[in-house]
């Protein structure tokens, strides 16, 4: 719950505001930005397929400011969090685990609430809201985070929903998934009242994360502790919710006592096709609220490439949480997890584990099976493959997989029915594939071959190295100085002209005799 505001707690309101963020990226080459005016209709075609996020200067007829895509790239997501890409998950663990404060300002002192429409003044289309894909039954706002107080148990939630425009003060919103809005809204509709309900628009990429986070937490603390400082938040004007104070935009309003009455959709999903119309309640706005220069954010769900957009970004970093949690209490020592966004952000998962007995490494296949519900292929791999180069991976497979020993299938699992490969069906299979080397004793065809690293001189000839025991031939040039080796091969010959030259395991060169 939000605590009252002290005057030595007042946050920075600017300091995660979606805008400053977009300018530093801007200063990091990750933006494209549009000068000239765009149609709404043509916002799409400019980010799908881009793997920058871009700004319009001047989209649809109000030459509104959009920015778009904006988690829609892992680098991006990691600047976000301070960190390079491939500590995001380590960072986002960290921050997990770390309390922050909530504060809540006066409507006054939130910049969210510099602009107020209520009423008559309330017009939705009247936001730069474009359509995404030809096909869809709608423009979508696409980069909404809800928030919702659930009478039970007085907690926050927030989540990542979409909203189909059906009129200037109505939206369809997507409640088909299981979701904790979903369970929330079914109750309020089963007693026949409306749900109250809060949506931002325009947020700091670590207010996404949080948002799509599936933890039984208060979260609005957790909003906190994922941008690693304390949350501003402030009352929304015809509702008690609870908002973050620095966002762009805040739409109010609430869920009718309906249920899931009116046809929503299609919409191209983040699997790269389409969902087919569904029965979801309506969403109906009581307030806008917004920033003076207020910046609209839209997000990237599906197209030809759905590695760049914004939800499977997000739905990776959410699933490598979820997996590196089970990881933990399934294997000794697990090293990294990569879940590729090119499969959605769930689907196949790379696990890195040390493992320190056998059978390990089918412990982590299951751990991910059983806690990733939308986990498909499950790769697992020694610690010297980086799981985030696709070569590397494509090698590990090439060289140390056999399907009849390092193949593991199961069947029977409750798994996600817009993967259309099930035609239909909601239980599926999933394969685990082994790509480890063999324990203990690891011959010479199981090592990575390097390139030769210099070292310090220790010994004044081949033969004086070669008395302290067997060496490899970069072994020996490391020992006498050498920087060359055709003078490692004129002293080998010579010892092995004298007959005092043998060759031991894995090619070593050793003294006859020693």
């Amino acid at each position: 719950m939000a605590t009252s505001l002290k005057n030595d707690l007042v946050p920075d309101v600017d300091e995660f505001r979606l805008r400053r963020f977009v300018d530093r990226m801007i200063d990091e080459g990750e933006v494209e930005v549009v000068d000239e005016p765009v149609a709404l209709a043509d916002v799409a075609a400019r980010m799908d397929g881009n793997e920058k996020a871009v700004l319009f200067r001047q989209a649809g007829p109000e030459k509104a400011e959009l920015i778009g895509s904006m988690t829609g790239g892992r680098r991006r997501m990691a600047k976000a969090f301070g960190v390079e890409p491939g500590d995001l998950l380590t960072e986002v663990n960290r921050r997990l685990a770390t309390p922050q404060e909530v504060v809540e300002l006066d409507s006054g002192d939130a910049p969210v609430h510099e602009v107020i429409l209520t009423g008559d003044d309330v017009d939705l289309t009247r936001l730069p809201v474009h359509l995404q894909h030809e096909m869809d039954g709608g423009p979508y706002i696409s980069a909404s985070l809800d928030y919702v107080v659930n009478p039970e148990t007085g907690w926050t939630n927030t989540g990542a929903r979409r909203l189909m425009l059906r009129s200037r003060t109505e939206t369809g919103i997507d409640l088909v998934a299981p979701s904790d809005l979903k369970a929330i809204y079914e109750k309020s509709a089963s007693k026949g009242e409306k749900l109250p309900v809060a949506f931002t628009v325009g947020a700091h990429p670590c207010d996404h994360v949080a948002a799509v986070m599936r933890l039984p937490v208060d979260e609005l603390p957790l909003v906190a502790q994922l941008r690693g400082a304390t949350l501003p938040v402030v009352k929304c004007v015809t509702s008690d919710i609870r908002v973050p104070a620095d966002a762009e935009y805040v739409i109010e309003g609430y869920l009718d006592e309906r249920g899931h009455v009116e046809p929503e959709g299609p919409y191209g999903e983040f699997l790269g096709y389409y969902g087919v119309v569904k029965r979801n309640p309506v969403f109906h706005a009581t307030a806008i609220t917004h920033r003076r220069d207020a910046l609209f954010q839209t997000s990237t769900i599906s197209g030809e490439h759905i590695g760049w957009t914004d939800t499977t970004q997000l739905n990776a970093i959410r699933a490598e949480v979820t997996v590196w949690r089970a990881l933990q209490t399934a294997v000794r020592e697990p090293v990294a997890v990569n879940i590729t966004t090119s499969s959605g952000g769930s689907f196949n998962v790379r696990v890195a584990v040390r493992q320190r007995v056998p059978g390990e490494a089918r412990n982590a296949i299951a751990a991910v099976m059983g806690s990733l519900a939308n986990s498909k292929h499950v790769f697992v791999v020694d610690p010297d493959i980086d799981i985030f180069d696709d070569a590397q991976m494509d090698w590990a497979l090439a060289t140390r997989f056999q399907a009849d020993r390092d193949l593991v299938v199961e069947s029977g699992f409750r798994t996600l029915p817009l993967d259309p490969s099930l035609q239909g069906a909601r239980i599926g299979a999933k394969a685990g594939f082994d790509l480890t080397l063999p324990l203990g004793d690891r011959s010479l065809e199981h090592t990575v071959p390097k390139s030769f690293v210099s070292g310090e001189k220790t010994h004044d000839s081949v033969e004086a190295a070669l008395a302290d025991g067997p060496l490899a031939f970069g072994a020996i040039m490391v020992a006498i100085g050498s920087r060359d080796g055709r003078d490692v091969v004129v002293e080998l010959d010579r010892l092995r002209q004298a007959g005092r030259l043998d060759r031991v395991e894995d090619g070593l060169y050793a003294l006859t005799g020693a």
